[in-house]
């Protein structure tokens, strides 16, 4: 269905790896009311493809026999309706995060992997959080308690420019400039320090410092800026953030 995209080295693979991963993590969290919409179990069966590009598709299986690519789980429209919506979302998951390491390792086995190369494939998948635990929110338990830690000076931060809201939603004064210069590097530092296992709630990767952050007031998980649509000139004037699964949350009962 991709038009005979191969990666052939370890880095290669792990990109694809995680572009895919990331298409689908979108439709899962992110863009879950379009993704609901499109599973009707009126429908064939339907499955959910990621692509390298971070774009995600539902879509009938491919055709051709075998397929191209390993094909991801059939059918997964049918059981939107006879499950908890959270529930259902978990078990698309499940399949998805098995979908990803096929293809994965069926790039690994066509172009003759061997043992340490598969090794370091999978090390570096597995230093990623599963869709599952995106989805689910385990593997956010560690970042939700350094959050709530940290937001006990400030409900939403901007980690990019380190701007602190206190709860009330406002933005407290600038120091003096003479301070911001004498405890720039340590303040960076102690930033590193506190955040450096912190992951994004839509995609899942790590905190950097050079990329702009925004912490939901309701569920106090972190996300890249760019993966919620969040721009530091609008987090300005936001006096509370919800994520999109907690919009989601309370616009369908």
């Amino acid at each position: 269905m991709e038009g005979g995209y191969n990666p052939r080295t370890v880095e290669e693979v792990f990109r694809d790896f995680k572009g895919r991963r990331a298409g689908i993590v979108k439709a899962l969290t992110t863009d879950v009311e379009a993704f609901y919409q499109l599973c009707d179990p009126e429908k064939e069966n339907l499955c959910l493809y990621g692509f390298p590009s971070e774009q995600w598709e539902v879509n009938l299986p491919a055709e051709e026999v075998p397929p191209e690519l390993p094909e991801p789980a059939l059918g997964i429209n049918f059981a939107r309706d006879g499950m908890q919506e959270k529930d259902w979302l978990s078990l698309v998951a499940v399949h998805s995060d098995a979908w990803l390491l096929s293809v994965a390792f069926y790039f690994g086995a066509r172009f003759g992997f061997d043992k340490a190369d598969r090794k370091r494939l999978f090390n570096m998948i597995n230093d990623l959080p599963t869709i599952f635990e995106v989805v689910s929110g385990s593997a956010k338990k560690n970042q939700k308690e350094k959050s709530a830690v940290s937001n006990n000076h400030s409900s939403t931060k901007s980690k990019s420019n380190s701007k602190m809201r206190d709860p009330e939603g406002k933005y407290p004064k600038q120091q003096p400039r003479e301070a911001v210069a004498m405890n720039d590097d340590e303040e960076e530092e102690d930033d590193e320090d506190e955040h450096g296992e912190t992951l994004c709630g839509a995609c899942g990767a790590n905190y950097a410092s050079d990329e702009f952050w925004i912490c939901c007031d309701i569920c106090e998980i972190w996300f890249h800026g760019k993966c919620v649509k969040i721009t530091p000139a609008k987090a300005e004037h936001i006096k509370q953030y919800k994520c999109p699964a907690c919009t989601n949350k309370r616009a369908r009962p």
